[in-house]
């Protein structure tokens, strides 16, 4: 289970001056703050006043040459920042922190907050695990619910180690994170075919950004 929500791109402009540095090219950029009420759906930003910025035609075109040219003429991208929260297994998470590069998150945290709510089936990923398997998850969530339960009266660090070195891999652990274009870029073809449904969504994801099609999967995925 990947449940993402609360998403932020920003970046553009600062983005596009960049790319247009090394040929001094600033006279051709076409990206503008408009009005338009029917160019909503193309905007890649608002600001205060309620206009949107529409990429234009040439520097979206320099973008796209620039980003299959390689990861040194594509430099803009690191320039478009993401914001999200996720909400994934750590089973996951401890595969999505080899990345550390570009990325930067805050988490809910276990080591503080493991006994502050009961836990429940849901708290879980387990959309994949057997009538079996599912009743050995249930029984392991009543004995951290006992020895929770057992930490709130006694406040005995044991106690604590208890529901810290019990609890599964399959818990749901929420973070705000910040990543950028390029970061995407390099984790997207990583693991667009990874065994994990969780990676499979959240590549779905990166595949929904604004010009991630272009810039980010590329010709031979456009189409996916």
């Amino acid at each position: 289970m990947i449940k993402i929500e609360n998403i932020e791109t920003y970046g553009w402009e600062a983005a596009i001056r960049g790319m247009r540095n090394p040929m001094n090219s600033w006279d051709k950029s076409d990206t503008a703050w408009v009005n338009d009420p029917d160019a909503q759906q193309k905007a890649v930003a608002y600001n205060s006043e309620g206009s949107a910025l529409l990429i234009g035609d040439n520097d979206r075109n320099l973008m796209k040459r620039l980003a299959k040219a390689g990861n040194d003429h594509g430099k803009f991208l690191r320039f478009i920042c993401v914001t999200l929260d996720i909400n994934a297994p750590l089973y996951w998470w401890k595969e999505f922190d080899t990345y550390k590069v570009g990325t930067v998150a805050n988490s809910c945290s276990t080591m503080h907050k493991i006994h502050a709510t009961t836990f429940t089936l849901d708290d879980f990923s387990h959309e994949h695990l057997t009538s079996e398997s599912l009743g050995v998850l249930e029984n392991l969530i009543s004995i951290l619910n006992g020895v929770r339960e057992k930490y709130l009266e006694t406040k005995d660090k044991q106690d604590w180690w208890q529901m810290i070195q019990l609890l599964p891999s399959s818990y749901n652990q929420r973070r705000t994170v910040h990543l950028n274009y390029a970061v995407l870029k390099n984790m997207y073809h990583a693991r667009k075919n990874h065994k994990l449904d969780e990676w499979l969504d959240f590549c779905k994801w990166v595949r929904e950004l604004p010009y991630a099609k272009e810039w980010i999967v590329g010709d031979s995925d456009s189409n996916n």
